[in-house]
């Protein structure tokens, strides 16, 4: 009987499940770790991706509107050369009679599918394979997995729905992108996804740009019996005083006049505690509270996930827990208490007479392809983790924690004053209960801690005459719509439906927003990288191609309602209710469309050119090591000898360890110069992705060939 080839996603991923599986021996070159029954390998992320248009034909290496629109009749996958080599392992491992079958053990989601079966695909394997669905990368959730392995066929539909996904990408973005950067002469890179989140934010800043500030005016009254209170229109509700005249004639009228108490009203308000984490929730708060980036909470948390193995799967969409997780949530509570800072907390949790696990926290119809983001039940060890993995960390336990606390409580009251006809409020908030918001204020690492404050008023009775001691006006101004933070535009991507005007769109679109949880930080990332959008210290504006750009795009590409009903699709295709074809046609008529739109070019608007440097100074960077006479000089593909006409060749390449993700500054080649090495350098192992430090040396023979040594793993 041959053996079983696990492929996961990551090295690291694989010799996880590999140690659980009892294979140990490990051979580095060859890439995989054998045991009796298994043999693990992995990918490096992506190994393989679409062809390039070039690929179908020549006639598309030049970019021209007689070539558009670009839709092949079947997309061609091609090997991605920088992981060629891994490729090749597995394709060798595959397709070797010494395995009988496969078990996908990629991630468990919609892109982890895609990554599988385009290997699969690519290599043209037959052989049967089993999928591996863990939401843990704990020893446990890895046994548990792999007693529960299903059938690969079963998610055939979740792959269609990622081959979806990955060719409407492509089929928009690619043909987009040229029709418009050949009728505007300029770059303009344009997606599925990233141009209408462009044009989210184009608008709020076109809001920005028209608005006008208004003065007004606000009076406050201060009493003898210790509070205080605003004026208000009674009739129109609100507190805005137009001119300055009339603030002063109020705030005159009132100064040390008697007033009475003409209504008390009382209001206690009760908030549950939040739901736990998905994905864009967790990295609005760390956005919010740490300034960190969606792209940069995602990295954190996938380090959590699959090097320390202290929480579950990040890129879920789901809020809640599945009715089968109950005995683990007080395994989890239990690894907790064995933390100091938590053990307070969890003690009085613990010490329930039953967990409450109601719906808020438990339901099956509300979870997803994975649960909401919650710790393991891996022993806890915080000295290991660096400071910003502690910040996500202790974020999620908090959450976690909370939801098993009580609601906060708090009495509102409002008290509403007469005096000499002019009326004035006061509000009161009195806490009878912090509930799980103790949490919050004691256990969050933000700077700024989320305290509740407590405004309270004089024990006062309706009718009670009162003293004005004081009596102020202050002058205000109107605010303009808040620039966006990512916080706050991974919220508008995720109920991207509340731009849609029509009310059944609208009401269709609450479960589809624009990306999905595991793709809007690199969306963000997208818009920044091409010059759309700048960051500004927390917030992010767009620039002025970003805004020309959302000038010249038709309604249908820049909408939200577009790429939600996409989104709604492609979920529709993973659960079996809409076949990849109906989709696919679809997106073929929309790119026909988006080339006829092409071709109505906005006169008024125009891009400025890429400046392309050509006149470059010519920095003398050190002294030949070869012939001791020239000076290294820099080209566009390397650094050479000026001697190079006398016969030196003296030549670093530029790309001589691009494939370590090591790229060459001018200041390491002047380095490289004078001392002949520069040590901890931060390098990737192209053969299994490894990340570490190595010694980066110029070689003995003074060739200008480089060498990789004294590698040490992260």
């Amino acid at each position: 009987m041959g053996k079983i080839l696990v492929i996961a996603e990551k090295p690291s991923v694989a010799r996880d499940i590999a140690r659980v599986l009892g294979c140990k021996k490990e051979n580095q070159k060859q890439g995989f770790l054998q045991g009796n029954d298994y043999i693990v390998s992995w990918a490096i992320g992506h190994l393989v991706t679409l062809a390039e248009p070039e690929d179908y034909d020549n006639k598309y290496k030049k970019w021209n509107m007689e070539t558009l629109p670009i839709l092949p009749e079947q997309m061609k996958l091609k090997v991605i050369k920088k992981t060629a080599p891994q490729l090749n392992i597995l394709k060798k491992l595959m397709n070797s009679n010494e395995i009988d079958s496969l078990i996908c053990a990629t991630d468990s989601g919609r892109e982890g599918e895609l990554i599988f079966r385009y290997i699969y695909d690519i290599v043209k394997c037959k052989k049967p394979f089993q999928r591996l669905w863990i939401s843990s990368m704990t020893d446990t959730a890895i046994k548990e997995g792999f007693s529960k392995l299903k059938d690969g066929n079963e998610y055939n539909n979740l792959y269609l729905s990622a081959k979806c996904r990955s060719e409407a990408d492509w089929l928009v973005g690619m043909n987009a992108t040229r029709a418009y950067t050949i009728q505007y002469h300029a770059l303009l890179s344009i997606g599925r996804v990233q141009t209408p989140t462009l044009a989210i934010m184009t608008q709020r800043q076109k809001e920005i740009n028209n608005f006008i500030p208004e003065d007004y005016y606000e009076v406050e009254a201060e009493y003898k019996q210790n509070f205080k209170g605003i004026w208000f229109d009674k009739k129109e509700n609100q507190t805005k005083i137009k001119t300055l005249e009339q603030a002063k004639n109020i705030a005159d009228k009132v100064m040390n006049q008697m007033g009475v108490i003409t209504n008390i009203a009382k209001e206690q308000k009760k908030v549950p505690p939040p739901l736990l984490y998905d994905l864009t929730e967790l990295q609005r708060d760390c956005n919010k509270k740490f300034g960190f980036s969606a792209q940069k909470t995602l990295t954190i948390a996938q380090e959590l996930y699959e090097k320390r193995k202290m929480i579950t799967y990040p890129r879920t969409d789901s809020r809640y827990l599945s009715d089968d997780m109950k005995k683990q949530i007080s395994q989890i509570l239990e690894k907790l208490y064995v933390v100091e800072r938590y053990q307070k907390y969890v003690e009085k949790i613990l010490s329930l007479p039953i967990l409450p696990l109601g719906k808020r926290i438990i339901d099956n119809n509300k979870v997803t392809d994975h649960h909401a983001i919650i710790p393991t039940t891996k022993k806890i060890n915080m000295d290991i983790l660096t400071d910003n993995e502690k910040k996500v960390y202790n974020t999620i336990v908090i959450r976690f924690l909370s939801v098993f606390y009580e609601q906060y409580i708090y009495m509102i009251t409002k008290i509403t004053t007469e005096v000499e006809k002019e009326h004035f409020l006061s509000k009161g908030t009195t806490i009878i209960q912090k509930g799980w918001t103790e949490l919050y204020q004691t256990l969050d690492m933000a700077v700024k801690r989320n305290k509740k404050e407590e405004i309270i008023l004089p024990d006062l009775i309706s009718g009670q005459q009162v003293n004005v001691i004081q009596s102020k006006w202050y002058k205000k101004k109107t605010q303009p719509p808040a620039l966006y933070t990512e916080n706050t535009l991974l919220s508008a991507m995720e109920n991207a439906g509340r731009f849609v005007e029509d009310e059944i769109l609208k009401e269709q679109m609450k479960d589809s927003g624009l990306g999905t949880p595991a793709t809007r930080a690199a969306i963000i990332e997208r818009l920044l990288t091409v010059g759309y959008i700048e960051r500004k210290g927390q917030t992010l504006v767009p620039t002025e191609k970003g805004m020309k750009l959302i000038e010249i795009v038709p309604e249908e590409l820049k909408s939200p309602q577009t790429t939600g009903k996409w989104e709604k699709g492609l979920s529709s295709i993973a659960k079996g209710n809409m076949t990849n074809e109906k989709f696919m046609a679809s997106i073929q008529r929309y790119v026909h469309f988006l080339i006829e739109q092409s071709s109505h070019v906005n006169q008024n608007i125009a891009f400025e050119k890429e400046q392309r440097n050509t006149k470059k100074r010519i920095r003398k960077l050190g002294i030949c090591p070869l012939c001791k006479k020239g000076t290294i000089l820099e080209h566009s593909k390397g650094y050479y000898c000026s001697e190079w006409k006398n016969g030196c060749k003296f030549t670093i390449w530029k790309n001589s360890v691009k494939n370590y993700g090591v790229v060459l500054k001018e200041s390491m080649i002047k380095k490289l110069l004078t001392e002949r090495k520069i040590k901890s350098v931060a390098i990737t192992l192209p053969q299994t992705g490894e990340k570490g430090i190595a010694t980066l040396l110029l070689s003995n023979d003074n060739s200008g060939r480089l060498e990789m040594m004294d590698f040490t793993k992260n």
